[in-house]
């Protein structure tokens, strides 16, 4: 499966035209990991964003295992747009590859075509009611 194929299923990446995909696709690269690997480490900087396209990875926040990703699922979109340092661990649980981009890359595209960024910002914006939501559902359950 082309890059732009891989990367026009993620969520974030759902509302832009092919020639976007096209455009960030060819700033992807492949990379391999072990079983056992860190693939990212909570806080660190992060740097870059993955689409796992074989095998499978686990997220981690402290000794917790929080969740398990797989073919086709994403992790660390917020490393395009913050920088900010890691909110979790990436294990890779079985041999696993990714297509990786790193921030600079995309910076790099969104100020060739700032479209890009303006067709994110509804999935951003949606992402954000969602947290808000969840949040006062916890509130009204007292935690």
């Amino acid at each position: 499966m082309a890059n732009e194929e891989q990367l026009g299923r993620v969520d974030l990446f759902s509302r832009l035209e092919r020639s976007d995909l096209e455009r960030i696709g060819r700033s992807v690269v492949t990379r391999n990991y072990a079983k056992g690997d860190v693939i990212v480490k909570e806080g660190d900087q992060a740097v870059a964003f993955y689409i796992i396209t074989k095998g499978k990875v686990e997220i981690c926040k402290g000794e917790s295992s929080i969740a398990e990703l797989g073919a086709g699922q994403s992790f660390g979109e917020m490393a395009l747009l913050d920088g900010y340092p890691r909110a979790t661990t990436v294990i890779a649980a079985d041999d696993t590859e990714c297509l990786a981009m790193t921030r600079w890359d995309f910076t790099a595209e969104i100020r060739t075509s700032p479209s890009i960024a303006v067709e994110m910002l509804p999935i951003l914006s949606k992402r954000i009611r969602e947290l808000e939501v969840r949040l006062e559902e916890l509130e009204k359950r007292g935690g």
